[in-house]
């Protein structure tokens, strides 16, 4: 694949909607959508004061403290979601690290990574599924890790990760972890600890877990030099008001934590058992992911596709990857699961009418 041909595979999110809508002359209100990885369970909005609605917003000390607590490190920055430090990062970087030229990326994953970064000017290494080999790291270079992985799930451990972090100490180069979807990985795997110095930084996402990304609010754990960095950066206001009153409230009910794992790990179950149910090993090569999204490998290469679309006919919007080999699917909230084994039985069985016809 060329680059000109992976740029524009960078365009394409899950969540547009209304995009997929007129494309399929569906309106937006009969669709069930599973095209994004954000919890289909979402926290209670609290009551919000109405003079939180009229100030601008002031950084909450509070809402610092809990995010502390909740994500176990010494000190973060609130923003409005991780794009916004994926996009300054390498400038940012160049600017600290003048002689750093590589970057290391994962060939599948959110690709406003490696396309934010080759922008720069930077120099790619797309790695597929193992990191790259450690000993063969650049000096000055960066490694970018999502863990899990969007969207084959994979999650490396500790052990491995912490000698990927002191190797790039030891380079001189930056070591950036995607935890985006790690709330909902068992005996909390996250690195944000272990956060010590300028060459590490750990993202966190908020709206997927908690079922909120209309908010717009993620942290960047990080040391003073980085806080400051991006502090100065960003400026005044970037988070609004009511959303660090929403994020402070449901950082801090435990509760409501251990109930959602449980509540998501039980969706995931059902809906991965129906999909191999439906789809069958004669279709379906593996299915990887983590509680928050299923990702469907296909025996032939032109199966996703053709699923998708036979899919979006009937209303049901899930992720084809951008190499148009797999088929990420969102958990579904328990009544919707009727209406996706209906729908996913109708696409086999129409997949079949194809191929007997030849097409």
């Amino acid at each position: 694949m060329n680059y000109n041909d992976w740029v524009k595979m960078t365009l394409i999110h899950g969540g547009q909607l209304h995009q997929v809508a007129e494309q399929y002359k569906i309106p937006t209100a009969d669709w069930l959508d599973l095209s994004t990885g954000i919890a289909p369970i979402s926290y209670p909005i609290p009551n919000i004061p109405l003079t939180v609605w009229q100030q601008l917003p002031q950084q909450s000390s509070e809402l610092i403290a809990v995010a502390k607590q909740y994500y176990q490190c010494q000190q973060l920055v609130v923003t409005n979601g991780s794009q916004a430090i994926i996009q300054a990062l390498p400038t940012l970087y160049r600017q600290k690290n003048i002689e750093s030229q590589d970057v290391y990326v994962p060939y599948r994953g959110y690709k406003e990574h490696a396309h934010a970064w080759k922008m720069a000017g930077y120099t790619l290494h797309f790695y597929q599924g193992n990191l790259p080999e450690i000993t063969k790291l650049q000096p000055n270079s960066v490694l970018v890790v999502i863990n899990p992985n969007n969207p084959t799930g994979q999650v490396f451990n500790h052990e491995v990760l912490s000698q990927y972090q002191a190797k790039l100490k030891q380079l001189n180069g930056l070591f950036i972890l995607d935890e985006a979807f790690i709330d909902v990985i068992p005996n909390n795997p996250s690195f944000s600890s272990q956060v010590n110095d300028s060459h590490t930084l750990v993202l966190r996402s908020f709206g997927k877990f908690f079922g909120l990304a209309g908010i717009r609010i993620g942290f960047l754990v990080a040391d003073n030099y980085w806080c400051q960095k991006f502090e100065a950066l960003l400026g005044p206001w970037q988070v609004n008001g009511p959303a660090q009153i929403i994020a402070e409230h449901a950082l801090r009910d435990t509760n409501w934590h251990i109930e959602q794992c449980n509540k998501l790990n039980s969706l995931r179950i059902h809906q991965e058992a129906l999909l191999w149910q439906l789809f069958t090993k004669k279709l379906v090569k593996c299915i990887q992911g983590c509680d928050l999204f299923l990702t469907l490998s296909f025996h032939q290469h032109d199966s996703a596709k053709k699923i998708y679309h036979l899919l979006c006919q009937q209303g049901i919007y899930c992720r084809l990857s951008d190499e148009q080999e797999t088929l990420r699917f969102g958990i579904g909230k328990e009544g919707s699961i009727k209406r996706l084994e209906s729908a996913c039985r109708q696409a086999c069985k129409n997949l079949n009418e194809l191929k007997n016809t030849g097409n």
